[in-house]
């Protein structure tokens, strides 16, 4: 295990890296504008591998195992334009408010992130500027640009969510997030609902709010956009059979609730 240069902020990324936003169907004109905070688990090489066995880099602490395969091929069959971010939550948390706990994590259930401790304010700030920034930038550029041209914009939010946390077992198949919009999870809800073989959680297994949650709150409910959250299992989506399947699944129920959105006036 490697902490090379965890506190120095000037080699957080260097040039050769992978920037830290990814975007598919970028000229999609799905209304659905997806993101994806937890989609990687890249660690910038200066921080080595924050002091964990390589093990802990492939967990559910890492990043939310599945999405990513899911996300893409949601975004292909839906026309939808998808803004992802490629780095670790454990270097950065990109759904968690600035000073919140989770945001650098010290502990994430119940694993200790040795390359988080004694963080200078710096350092903190060097991944903030060089990770957060830039994707919540690109989101909010891109909900801009949709507005200006007058394309409806509904946020989804893919994540996804681990089986069992701290010894409890979490019988949902997938679950809808939200917090002050009335208007698309109620759709949502009612349609992965009519799913007969699915456990569908309201509100679980969490709920948006605006000390835990940072996408939802800002890009979503600041400016007036409905929008939603979705967590899958992920052993439901660990392999690639499984993420085309819940794609294919999603991007029937979202061509569904476009229609009714549409007839409603609401898109």
């Amino acid at each position: 295990m490697t902490l090379d240069n965890a506190g120095d902020t000037s080699l957080l990324l260097g040039r050769d890296e992978v920037p830290p936003v990814l975007e598919q169907n970028a000229h999609g004109r799905s209304p659905f504008l997806l993101t994806a905070d937890h989609y990687g688990r890249l660690i910038p090489r200066t921080l080595g591998d924050l002091g964990l066995p390589s093990g802990e880099l492939t967990r559910h602490i890492a990043w939310d195992i599945g999405i990513a395969g899911v996300a893409e091929a949601l975004s292909d069959k839906l026309g939808a334009h998808l803004i992802a971010q490629r780095y670790s939550r454990l270097v950065i948390d990109c759904n968690r408010p600035h000073g919140a706990p989770s945001s650098i994590p010290l502990m994430s259930e119940a694993t200790a992130i040795p390359g988080n401790e004694n963080l200078g304010a710096n350092a903190a700030e060097a991944r903030r500027r060089q990770i957060f920034d830039p994707y919540h930038r690109r989101i909010t550029e891109a909900i801009d640009a949709r507005l200006r041209q007058g394309l409806p914009t509904v946020l989804v939010a893919l994540h996804s969510f681990t089986p069992v946390y701290a010894g409890v077992i979490r019988p949902w198949h997938i679950g809808t997030l939200y917090h002050r919009d009335t208007r698309l999870p109620p759709l949502l809800l009612k349609l992965l609902r009519d799913e007969t073989d699915l456990v569908v959680g309201d509100n679980e297994p969490y709920a948006v709010s605006d000390e835990t949650d940072y996408g939802i709150p800002v890009h979503g409910e600041a400016r007036g956009l409905m929008n939603t959250g979705i967590e899958i299992r992920q052993d439901l989506i660990a392999d690639p059979a499984g993420q085309r399947q819940w794609a294919d699944r999603l991007a029937r129920i979202f061509a569904e609730i476009e229609t009714m959105m549409r007839t409603q006036g609401l898109v």
